[in-house]
């Protein structure tokens, strides 16, 4: 069952780390990567850590979001499909860190 409960989280993880990476940032993408390991302390400073990661790395989903609308507009492009799926990612990262406050209640 704990394996369904951070699926989600690792589908972050990886999503964020390639972003990082592909954006020119390896230490970012690696922090990204190993950041979930946290959770194998079993501590409640751990989980909420990890959280507070999961909101900023939405967060950063919003600001690349409205990064490329910008730069989008400026050219006449359209963004709204972007913005969408953009959305998505930042709404799944925000939602992969509502199973762990079950993880922290053990």
């Amino acid at each position: 069952m704990t394996a369904l409960k951070v699926t989600p989280l690792a589908l972050s993880s990886i999503v964020l780390a390639a972003h990082f990476y592909r954006s020119g940032n390896p230490y970012l993408a690696a922090i990204a990567l190993i950041a979930p390991l946290l959770l194998v302390t079993r501590r409640a400073w751990a989980v909420a850590a990890v959280q507070v990661a999961l909101f900023a790395a939405a967060a950063e989903w919003v600001r690349t979001a409205l990064s490329i609308a910008a730069m989008r507009k400026a050219v006449g492009a359209p963004s709204a499909r972007m913005l969408f799926i953009l959305a998505a990612v930042a709404l799944f990262t925000v939602l992969s860190a509502l199973p762990l406050t079950r993880i922290n209640a053990r």
